[in-house]
């Protein structure tokens, strides 16, 4: 049996704040705002993991009203996703997630990202697309005032 998951977040840009996407720390001048460390991207894979199990979203299972959740790695979040994922029997096949942002620039992490990805679920990198792309100064990516992610994951019956 397989299964797609769907997942998509966003945060806002804040100064004094560390960029953190796909578990890499960006140089940038801005960070992302969250309870957690505001990973989009980690985030938007671990809704879409526990989208295909039938699961409810990240904010159900790690609510920012917790305190133990509070500056969390998303690392440590992605990773209790796949657990939950694991404990119903269900391994990943694909992931395929997009970043949406103007700045900065995310082709020489992109690698990296898909190293730390792969590491936290125990699958191979060249099972995970990474691809970031613009909105070409439209919306609130375009205006540079957070960014997106989206996720699609496809798990199978082990």
């Amino acid at each position: 049996m397989y299964r797609i998951g769907n997942g998509f977040d966003v945060h806002r840009f804040e100064k004094d704040r560390k960029l953190i996407l796909g578990g890499v720390e960006i140089p940038h001048e801005w960070g992302l705002v969250g309870h957690s460390d505001a990973d989009v991207v980690l985030h938007a894979i671990t809704d879409a993991i526990l989208g295909a199990v039938g699961e409810k979203d990240i904010g159900t299972h790690f609510p920012d009203t917790d305190p133990e959740f509070k500056d969390i790695s998303s690392t440590t979040i992605l990773g209790k996703a796949d657990q939950i994922l694991k404990s119903k029997d269900y391994e990943i096949v694909n992931i395929d997630t997009v970043i949406i942002c103007q700045q900065p620039k995310l082709a020489p992490f992109i690698d990296l990202m898909k190293i730390n990805i792969s590491n936290a679920l125990g699958i191979l990198a060249d099972q995970i697309g990474v691809k970031a792309t613009t909105t070409e100064h439209l919306g609130f990516t375009g205006r540079e005032e957070g960014i997106a992610a989206t996720a699609i994951v496809l798990i199978k019956k082990i």
